[in-house]
């Protein structure tokens, strides 16, 4: 689905020239060598007031990055899958206070880090079981193995749990290998980026009853029109795809990175509740919408609006900010004045992370750079795509929210 402008950017309260500031600060990140392409999008009351591309999408066959670009959106995937369990929670099926071992019976008897050598772990009875809300909220105790931050994280690797699980094993099988490995911290008491989505992931399997590519094609994509996201890339979709790229340890040149880029040409074993999908610009901008609108868009209501804004709130215990809870592994920011919802960051307080934004603003991105965010307050979303991981590399995110804003003079 393409995206195009559909209305000029000063009759939503943009200055003109200040938003072309934007595509001349990006462009010299491609015009370096540092990105191979990127595609922006920003809008406002619904209108698209900028969208544009640059660069290329694959610089070793010379194409272009172009409005219909499929792109690997990774973690944001996640804010899909909080969805899709969030509309199970407003049919009754489950309480987000639920222990997550009434339908994942392998984490019954989860245990708990403490001490020792990933090759002489010492670990502790969970206090805490694992519930619903811990999985959309980040605090079950799980981790990422690529994180690279703990023992825990390092048990992840040696248990095949990289940045992509071991070849052949599906979501299922997952679960029960991750929930034979210890917790990272006791469940609710700590903040961790972790698979917390995929074990999500496969709690809608299970309470729906579907595949959760079944249930985002019936219930998600196919309501909204996302005609063009996906979970792997084949046929003409081949040559639509970005390629991956990383920089360059000594020069910073964005060199091409087909060792993980390689995973989005075939149909996955496992679907990733957490970072699995290829999208577009266009498909990720109905979503956005379908967000600010509170649930609903072009008619199609997936979610109650006091549901997304009670999924936008902070759930953090004690109303705590990410720099406080977090058991850190980004290097990108320090998250200060920042909570987490049901799926999605929150800010809080703008002012510490020293970037422009407005208290309640909701978003997330993806490891390779890709990011997206929603202002209901302003009535803005922006979207971000370019493929250069890992996304600490560069600030896009922030000079992007950083242009936008200044851009903004109603």
């Amino acid at each position: 689905m393409s995206l195009q402008r559909t209305v000029d950017p000063d009759q939503v309260g943009f200055d003109p020239a200040r938003l072309a500031r934007v595509d001349r600060h990006f462009a010299r990140y491609v015009d370096a060598g540092q990105l191979a392409g990127w595609q922006l999008v920003v809008t406002r009351r619904g209108e698209v007031a900028h969208a544009s591309t640059y660069g290329l999408r694959d610089v070793e066959a010379s194409r272009p990055v172009d409005p219909d670009t499929l792109w690997r959106i990774y973690s944001m995937t996640k804010p899909i899958t909080s969805v899709a369990a969030m509309m199970l929670w407003e049919e009754g099926r489950f309480q987000l206070t639920d222990e997550i071992s009434r339908w994942l019976p392998e984490f019954a008897d989860v245990r708990v880090y403490d001490k020792g050598s990933a090759l002489k772990p010492y670990t502790v009875p969970a206090v805490e079981p694992i519930r619903v809300w811990h999985l959309l909220t980040h605090t079950a105790g799980l981790t990422y193995g690529f994180l690279q931050t703990s023992v825990v994280d390092g048990l992840y690797r040696a248990a095949g749990y990289d940045l992509y699980p071991p070849s052949g094993v599906d979501l299922g099988t997952a679960c029960a290998g991750l929930a034979r490995l210890p917790l990272l911290f006791q469940p609710g008491s700590a903040w961790g980026y972790s698979v917390a989505t995929d074990v999500l992931g496969r709690l809608v399997e299970v309470v729906s009853g579907q595949s959760l590519d079944a249930f985002f094609a019936e219930r998600i994509f196919g309501p909204l029109g996302m005609t063009g996201t996906r979970w792997w890339a084949e046929g003409d979709d081949v040559d639509r795809l970005a390629a991956c790229y990383a920089p360059h340890p000594m020069t910073g040149q964005a060199v091409r990175y087909d060792q993980i880029g390689q995973y989005a040409l075939q149909k996955p074993d496992l679907l990733s509740g957490g970072g699995g999908l290829l999208s577009t610009a266009g498909d990720y901008h109905r979503f956005t919408q379908f967000l600010l609108r509170g649930g609903e868009l072009d008619g199609v209501r997936l979610l109650g609006p006091r549901t997304v804004r009670f999924m936008t709130r902070n759930h953090l215990p004690g109303g705590q900010d990410l720099g406080r809870l977090s058991t850190g592994g980004f290097a990108e920011t320090t998250f200060e004045g920042i909570g987490f919802g049901l799926g999605f960051a929150v800010v809080q307080d703008p002012v510490p992370s020293r970037v422009p934004s407005s208290v309640g603003e909701y978003y997330w991105g993806g490891v390779a750079s890709t990011a997206f965010w929603v202002d209901p307050v302003e009535e803005i979303t922006g979207l971000l795509f370019t493929q250069l991981v890992p996304s600490s590399t560069y600030p896009l995110r922030a000079e992007l929210r950083q242009l936008v804003y200044a851009a903004l003079v109603d």
